[in-house]
This record gives C-alpha cells, sequence and structure tokens, in this order.
C-alpha cells in the first residue's frame, strides 16, 4: 500500500530522523510512539504529504487516499454539526448539486421527445448510478450514527460548530475522517477529547478497518486494544515491532539491561511485601489478607526497563500534616447558580476523605464529574449540604483548564517561586533548580517563558506546581491529556506512593486501573460505587438504552430500569458497607504506614552496625544506642505486624 525508503528530514541542521525505512499495509494497526520532539508529528505529516522530507522516496499506490487528523484544525464558521460533517463527502455533494441541477431543467421543459430531453434522461440516470455507488442513499445515517458514536446527541446536530469547544470540534474532525472511507488513517492523539464511551466505540471501529492505521498516542490502553504493531522513533531511528504496546515493553525488556533506580527501589518494596505475605500465610486464618497484600502488588505499576531512560522521576513531597479525616461532607447538592436559579448537577452526596484513599471518577460527559472535582476544590459548585473541611487541609488542584490559565509570561521556575509566595515561603534559587529538573526543566528552560512551550511541557509545570505545594489531598480532571507515556508513568508511581488522598477524573483507564481501590460513577444525579472497577462501568454502559445503533450508551433521567433495580441495591449495599467499615481500613493503613516507618529506622541501624568503626573503644556508648534502637525499633515493628493481624482478622469478620 505504501513503501517508505531511506527517509531522512532535519532542523536547523540536525537530523530528526534519518534513512528510515518501513511498509504500510492492509490491516497494519500501528502505534507510532517516542519521547516528546522524538518527530512522531513530523512522520504523520510527511506520510499525509503535508510535509516533504529532505531525502527519501515514499511509493504509494496511484489512488490511495489518506485521512489525517491533526491536533490543530481550523473551522469554517457558520456551518451546523451536520453540514461540517458533510464536507467529508465531498464528491457526493458534487453530485447531489448536478442531480438537482438536472432535475430542474427537466422540469422547466416540456419537449418530452426531443434529443435534449432524452439526454438529460440519460445524465440523471447516470448521477444516480455514481451517487449510489458512493453511497450517497446512505451518507446522512452513516454520519448521524458516527457523530452518535463520539458523543454527539441529535440535539446538537443543527447547532453551530461555533459554539463548541476546541475539544468537541475536534471529534468534528475526527467524525469527517471516519466517513470518508480511506485506505489510510494517520491519527494524532485522537483520544485526548474523548470520555471513555468514545474511546471505546473508537476502539471497535479502528480494531474493524479494513485499510492501515497510525496513531500517535499516549494512551497504553488504547494502543494496546487497538494497535498490532508498535514503531518506536529513538534518536534519529526506529524500532519497529510486530506487537501492541505492552507487548512490545516486553520484547524490549529483552534487550535491555539498565534499570531505574527506582524499579531498584520499588524492587525492594515488593520483596518486603511478599515477605510479610509469606508470613500470614503460613496461617489459614490468614490467607485472604494474603490474598489482598498480593491483588495489591497486582495493582502496583511496575517501572519497566523499556523506559530506563525516562527523564521523568518524581515524588509527592510528604504533607506536612495528614489529619483524617481530611474532608467530610453530608448532604451534599451540587450544580450552578444563575440569574437567581439554581441547578443541581449531582445530589446526595455523602463521603468521608481520608488520607490514603484513592478515588477515581468516571460517567457520561455533562452527569457532574468535574462539577463534583470543583465542589472539593473550592466549593464554587455547592449549593446544600455539610462541608467539612480539616483545620490542616491543603488542596493542589489540577483543572481541566488549567494550562489555559498559566501566566505565560513567568519561567518554570518563577512559577515555583510565585506558588511559594502564596503558601508563605521562599526557596533558593539552587533549590527549584534541582526541584524543577526532576520535571525535565533544565538550564535556560528552567527560566525561558512558559508561552512557547508545547502542552506537555506546559502540563509538567502545574504537576510541579502541584508536587511543591506539599498538599495533603490531591484533585486531577482529566490530568494525562497532554503527558507522554513516560510521565503518565512517572505520575501513576508518585500517586501510588502519595500519602495524602487523592480524587482522580480521568478517562486513561490504565491510570484509573493502577490507581486502585474505589470507582465512583457519576451518573444520572446521583455517586454510586464501582465494586467491580472498569469492568463493572462496562456492564454499567451496557444496561444503558442506547438511542440508535453506534452510539454509546446513553444517559436519560434517573430512573433505573426495573432488570437493573435490583444491582442498584446491590452496590448500594455495598457502598454502605463500605463506609462501615472505612474505620477499619484506616486502622489497617496505619498500621502498614508504621511498619514501613520502622523498617527504615532498622535498616539505618543495620548500616551502622555494619561500619567497623562502631566497635572502637571510643564508640562503646554509641554501640549501646545503636544496639537499643534496633530492639525498639524492632519491637515496634512486630507490634505494628500484630496489630495488623488483628484489624485484618476484624475486617475479614465484618466482610463475612
Amino acid at each position: 500500500m505504501m513503501n517508505i525508503h531511506n527517509l531522512s528530514i532535519s532542523f536547523q541542521g540536525e537530523y530528526l530522523f534519518e534513512d528510515i525505512t518501513f511498509k504500510l499495509g492492509n490491516g497494519d494497526r500501528i502505534g507510532l510512539i517516542g519521547k516528546n520532539g522524538a518527530g512522531k508529528s513530523t512522520m504523520l505529516k510527511i506520510l499525509s504529504k503535508e510535509m516533504e522530507p529532505d531525502t527519501g522516496q515514499i511509493a504509494a499506490d496511484k489512488e490511495l487516499k489518506i485521512g489525517f487528523l491533526k491536533q490543530d484544525i481550523d473551522f469554517i464558521l457558520g456551518r451546523t454539526v451536520l453540514e461540517e460533517s458533510y464536507e467529508a463527502f465531498t464528491e457526493i455533494k458534487q453530485i447531489e448539486a448536478q442531480m438537482e441541477a438536472v432535475n430542474t431543467q427537466m422540469a422547466e421543459r416540456t419537449d418530452y421527445e426531443s434529443e435534449g430531453y432524452h439526454q438529460l434522461m440519460v445524465d440523471i440516470n447516470e448521477l444516480q448510478h455514481q451517487y449510489e455507488v458512493l453511497g450517497g442513499y446512505n451518507y446522512q445515517g452513516d454520519t448521524e450514527k458516527i457523530l452518535q458514536g463520539l458523543g454527539f446527541k441529535r440535539e446538537d446536530f443543527n447547532k453551530l460548530t461555533d459554539t463548541f469547544s476546541g475539544g468537541w470540534r475536534m471529534r468534528i474532525e475526527l467524525a469527517k475522517l471516519l466517513l470518508q472511507n480511506n485506505d489510510i488513517l494517520l491519527l494524532d492523539e485522537p483520544t485526548n477529547h474523548l470520555d471513555i464511551e468514545s474511546i471505546i466505540w473508537l476502539e471497535g471501529f479502528l480494531r474493524n478497518y479494513a485499510g492501515a492505521v497510525a496513531i500517535v498516542s499516549h494512551d497504553k490502553m488504547f494502543l494496546d486494544n487497538v494497535t498490532n504493531r508498535t514503531i518506536e522513533i529513538s534518536l534519529g531511528r526506529i524500532y519497529d515491532y510486530p506487537k501492541p504496546y505492552t507487548k512490545y515493553l516486553v520484547l524490549r525488556e529483552e534487550l535491555r539491561t539498565q534499570q531505574l533506580a527506582s524499579q531498584k527501589n520499588q524492587q525492594k518494596q515488593i520483596e518486603q511485601t511478599e515477605k510479610l505475605i509469606e508470613k500470614f500465610r503460613a496461617k489459614a486464618s490468614k490467607a485472604k489478607q494474603a490474598q489482598s497484600r498480593l491483588k495489591a502488588l497486582e495493582r502496583m505499576e511496575r517501572i519497566q526497563p523499556a523506559h530506563a531512560d525516562s527523564p521523568f522521576e518524581f515524588g509527592f513531597r510528604e504533607p506536612e500534616a495528614t489529619p483524617a479525616p481530611l474532608l467530610t461532607c453530608r448532604g451534599g447538592e451540587l450544580g450552578y447558580r444563575a440569574e437567581g436559579t439554581e441547578t443541581t448537577i449531582v445530589g446526595g452526596v455523602k463521603f468521608s476523605l481520608q488520607p490514603g484513599d484513592r478515588i477515581g471518577l468516571i460517567g457520561p460527559n455533562g452527569a457532574g464529574k468535574s462539577t463534583l472535582i470543583k465542589a472539593l476544590a473550592s466549593g464554587e459548585t455547592r449549593l446544600a449540604g455539610e462541608f467539612v473541611p480539616a483545620k490542616q487541609l491543603r488542596i493542589a488542584y489540577f483543572a481541566q483548564h488549567q494550562l489555559e490559565q498559566l501566566p505565560l509570561h513567568l519561567s518554570p521556575m518563577g512559577y515555583l517561586q510565585q506558588l511559594g509566595e502564596q503558601l508563605g515561603g521562599r526557596a533558593t534559587d539552587q533549590v527549584l533548580r534541582d526541584f524543577i529538573g526532576g520535571f525535565n526543566f533544565r538550564g535556560d528552560q528552567a527560566l525561558s517563558p512558559l508561552e512557547p512551550m508545547s502542552g506537555g511541557e506546559k502540563a509538567r509545570v502545574v504537576l510541579a506546581g502541584l508536587v511543591w505545594q506539599r498538599p495533603n489531598l490531591l484533585l486531577l480532571d482529566e490530568p494525562t491529556n497532554h503527558l507522554d507515556i513516560d510521565m503518565r508513568l512517572a505520575l501513576s508511581v508518585a500517586m501510588q506512593e502519595f500519602t495524602g488522598a487523592v480524587v482522580v477524573v480521568s478517562h486513561d483507564r490504565h491510570l484509573l486501573r493502577t490507581l486502585g481501590e474505589y470507582l465512583g460513577l457519576v451518573a444520572n444525579g446521583r455517586v454510586q460505587s464501582l465494586q467491580g472497577g472498569l469492568e463493572d462501568y462496562g456492564r454499567w454502559l451496557a444496561d444503558q438504552e442506547p438511542e440508535s445503533e453506534g452510539q454509546p450508551a446513553a444517559v436519560t433521567g434517573a430512573e433505573v430500569p426495573a432488570s437493573n433495580k435490583g444491582k442498584k441495591l446491590d452496590r448500594q449495599a455495598a457502598a454502605a458497607l463500605r463506609e462501615k467499615l472505612k474505620p477499619l481500613r484506616n486502622r489497617l493503613k496505619k498500621a502498614e504506614q508504621l511498619m514501613e516507618k520502622q523498617r527504615g529506622l532498622l535498616e539505618k541501624y543495620e548500616a551502622t552496625l555494619a561500619e567497623s568503626s562502631i566497635y572502637d573503644d571510643d564508640q562503646k556508648a554509641r554501640l549501646q544506642q545503636t544496639l537499643e534502637g534496633r530492639a525498639s525499633a524492632q519491637q515496634a515493628l512486630d507490634s505494628a505486624e500484630a496489630d495488623w493481624l488483628d484489624v485484618a482478622e476484624e475486617l475479614e469478620a465484618a466482610e463475612a
């Protein structure tokens, strides 16, 4: 279908990539990956013939049709959603115009036996045949299905595109590409502005796509579900693997020996947890607790050697305080006030956020996920109810459109300095340089204005600001839209190790899966627990009544279908049980934190005892102090483990 041979392109005398060769064939679904700036988007522009390479050849079939979804698009104003979508059918629309012109002529003539009228009959028959072959009698229905599949409602079809956000306009552009019956689809970050339902729909569409697809994406699960081939651009070369992303990581791991320092630390943590599991496993009555620890290990985001050269490694600083609870809500009614009227989006909200909580929020667009997280962050959307924050509560909030509100005249260091002053402190330049360097802002870039930076770079600055604030409650609304895979991995690992609470709204299913322990469904004006995680959400979607074929499940009204009332009651009971068990779970977490602290002390004492100088005569007092400290730490560890066992038994009995 397309052969790329010895392709090279350079910028300012430096090769972005050089002498690259590969093929695109029918059925190929390629994930194009690499670091920011490696040349992924440039590669798509060259394949689409929007950009010419410096050297090399691209050989393709003569009638090859290529569709290219770019990150930046321009719309002609004044068209409705349907009118803009119909622009995908240029040839069909031309034939429609020709058919209308011929029909007008035929209606105006009465010389039915003349040669001219006969020719008009021949012309209209030929045009109708072409129209049918091109799918002219089906394109309107196909357009509606695609638009609904991408999250549009019927009432949106006749609205002007001018009234939609950039994200929704991107969906219209994607719809046009999917309607064009292209031979090759080139998609640059197609999931950035899609919700989970639309992503699932798009995955199904692309899996059944007959042509070739090349995708630039940082969504690991999307790549795994769609692609069958991975091409990595790295240091001017490409590495072609006939596997989707996760399997590519395994293959690449076999070729790499370098390990991350953080991977070693993580492995040590895993080994310690496994020892604890074995200790409990020996007792039959503790088998269930051992199993729960195993599940936690399975959920942990493992750092792959494939990311050994990642520039990102950071952790959230220990909060100055972790009061329990951090924030409590009873009878919350959330929504908006406008012109003296109140509109409730989510009601009956009840929760108690504890240190260590990990909560992911999912649900249809417009159901109230951002409304809920804004209520937690600032109270902006609170209409009624009792919200009780802890005195020492410190919130760090990543808003969905926060990048648009950055002070672009500041540098990354200047931004942190401003945050520090707002929090009542000021760090030295060296401390700030060292800190921002962990987010890959080094040298002059740390002092350069934010304005010309990419979306990914700005997102890293915002994340750095969140870490800098030392929060005990982290609120994230779609934090990964502009982050590459390495940065998403770093964020996932950092959140797992964070000692405060995390509430995140995200369409990144991999992030939600690794995050963890609680998934909340925001839909039908309520928040309910999804005990079965993302799989439970898939079942919930299947239970909804779609308006038409090709549309993801729509949420219409608060009434639960009769067939689902039993499920709803089960979920309500599960939510009530979880609330009842929360004090026990909190005690379990505190015991785990204490165990980790005492293990750290034991390591320090053992390191001291390994020093030969400590056994000198003049070090007797220090030796005695170290031995006593080690004994005390061991005793505290044994006590914490015993407490863990007791609480685990209580929890097991309560759950039975």
